[in-house]
C-alpha cells in the first residue's frame, strides 16, 4: 500500500516542483543486496499497486546494488532477469556489481570485494571463500559457476537513467559537472561533496548507495537506499506527474 512521501514540497528543480510526462509512472527500486524475500514481498506489492491504478506506461527502475551482503545475491539476479519479460525494466550499475565484474579479470580486487560483501554472493553461487582458498582459484571457480545470463545481465547494467524532471543513479552525481558529464566512477560510488550539496543539479536526483532507515528528502535530491540488508525495510519509489509516494516492506 502506498504511503505519502514526507518531505516531497520541498523539492525544486529550476525554481519550480519536479514532474514526470503525462501518462507515465515509475517505480524506483532501492538497494537489494541479496534480499530476495524482501525483493519478491515489494514486487509483489508492486504489481498489485499497478492492478489497482493502471497507468500507460509504467517503467521499473532498479538503482544498482543487487548482489553481496544477503544470502541470495545469485537468486535476486535470477528474479531481475525474469522481470525483464513484464513490462519496461531499467537495470543501473551498482559499485557492488561494478567490482564484482571488475574482480573477473583483476584478481588484486577480490580482497576488497570479500570485504564489501563478496563472500554472501560467492557462497550464493556456490563457491566457499574460506581463509585458506586462494584467490586465483576463487577467480577461477566465479567464472566457471556464472551462467551466461548473469554475465550479460552485469554487462548490461546502465550507468544512469533520466525521465521528466528525475535523474536516476545508483550513488548520485558529482556537483558543479553538467550530468551528461559525470563519471562512471561518481554515479557508483559518490557520497560527499554529493550528500551535503545544495545546487540545483538541473533534475531530482533519485539515488540509493548510502543506508539509513528511512527515505532521504532534500530540496535536490531523494535517497531511497533503506538498508534492506540490515533493517528488512526495502523500498520502492512512486512517481507520477508531480505526485510522489512510496512503497516499503516494513510491517505496521
Amino acid at each position: 500500500m502506498r504511503a505519502t512521501l514526507a518531505g516531497a514540497e520541498q523539492l525544486v528543480v529550476q525554481g519550480r516542483p519536479p514532474s514526470l510526462p503525462a501518462g507515465i509512472r515509475i517505480y524506483a527500486f532501492g538497494d537489494v543486496h541479496g534480499r530476495l524475500d524482501l525483493l519478491d514481498e515489494l514486487l509483489a506489492e508492486v504489481d498489485a499497486d499497478l492492478t489497482a491504478h493502471p497507468v500507460d506506461k509504467a517503467i521499473f527502475v532498479f538503482l544498482g546494488d543487487y548482489i553481496d551482503r544477503g544470502n541470495c545475491s545469485r537468486e535476486t539476479i535470477d528474479r531481475l532477469i525474469e522481470r525483464r519479460e513484464k513490462g519496461e525494466h531499467v537495470f543501473l550499475k551498482g559499485n557492488h556489481e561494478q567490482i564484482a565484474l571488475k574482480c573477473l579479470s583483476d584478481p588484486a580486487l577480490f580482497d576488497r570485494w570479500l570485504r564489501l560483501g563478496g563472500t554472501e554472493t560467492l557462497a550464493s553461487y556456490g563457491i566457499e571463500a574460506g581463509n585458506k582458498v586462494k584467490i586465483a582459484e576463487l577467480q577461477a571457480a566465479f567464472h566457471h559457476a556464472l551462467p551466461p545470463a548473469h554475465i550479460h545481465f552485469f554487462r548490461g547494467l546502465q550507468p544512469s537513467f533520466a525521465s521528466g524532471d528525475f535523474f536516476f543513479a545508483h550513488a548520485g552525481v558529482k556537483p558543479r559537472t553538467p550530468l551528461a558529464r559525470q563519471t562512471e566512477k561518481d554515479l557508483l560510488w559518490i557520497r560527499e561533496p554529493f550528500l551535503n550539496s545544495t545546487e540545483d543539479f538541473g533534475k531530482i536526483v533519485v539515488h540509493g548507495h548510502t543506508p539509513g532507515y528511512e527515505i532521504d528528502v532534500k530540496r535536490n535530491r531523494i535517497n531511497i537506499d533503506t538498508g534492506a540488508y540490515a533493517t528488512n525495510r526495502l523500498t520502492c519509489l512512486v512517481m507520477e506527474g508531480s505526485s510522489l509516494s512510496y512503497i516499503d516492506t516494513l510491517k505496521s
